[in-house]
């Protein structure tokens, strides 16, 4: 018997943890805008590896992360709508 891989919102991976995106769910800005086709054009899309790299102070905010060679700063509410497989 196989079990399903354990998934995680990317705003709970500790920092310098990796892990494959999976889904990224649908979200919109106050302003309306798609929250969830802005980060998949950023290269967060399923199958892309990333990793935690810094959270900021105070309030964890905002977190640093790493999609590809690039790297990207998220709001919480932002990497909360990323589901991964943590390594």
């Amino acid at each position: 018997m196989t079990q399903a891989p354990t998934l995680i919102q990317l705003d709970t991976l500790a920092v310098g943890k990796s892990g494959t995106v999976v889904h990224v769910a649908p979200g919109n800005y106050e302003d309306g805008h798609d929250l969830a086709r802005r980060l998949m054009e950023l290269g967060f899309v399923p199958g892309e590896r990333i990793r935690m790299l810094k959270r900021g102070m105070p309030g964890g905010e905002p977190l640093a992360i790493k999609v590809g060679n690039a790297t990207f700063a998220l709001r919480r509410f932002e990497a909360a709508l990323i589901s991964i497989q943590p390594e």
